[in-house]
């Protein structure tokens, strides 16, 4: 994405601003600012003995964690949808040649209804 396209965001997390330079649309970067501030200071909460760097490393750990979940997630998916994708296109085969079948026997069944005196 070009640089003109991109927009400063200005987001505060854990009393500290930062400036960041992207394509996102601000609602949605103050989101992820808002629940990173939210993350860290729970993490701080429950173990008040580690920084706050340390506190944005863990959640940091958390979210590539996650994120990685979800993406092997997907990638089960997309091979289930190309399983039933491929299944699906071997029943219609299956099925036309069925109909091919049924159609064949019908033409014999009349031709020999023709025939019977």
């Amino acid at each position: 994405m070009e640089n003109s396209e991109k927009r400063r965001v200005r987001l505060t997390i854990c009393g500290l601003d930062y400036v960041l330079l992207c394509a996102k649309d601000d609602e949605y970067m103050q989101a992820l600012g808002a629940q990173l501030h939210e993350d860290i200071t729970r993490m701080l909460k429950t173990n008040g003995r580690i920084s706050a760097t340390q506190a944005a490393v863990l959640c940091a750990l958390q979210a590539m964690d996650e994120a990685r979940e979800a993406q092997t997630a997907a990638e089960n998916l997309r091979a289930r949808i190309q399983d039933y994708l491929e299944d699906a296109a071997q029943m219609k085969k299956e099925a036309e040649l069925s109909r091919h079948e049924a159609e064949q026997l019908q033409r014999e069944n009349a031709e020999l209804k023709r025939r019977k005196p």
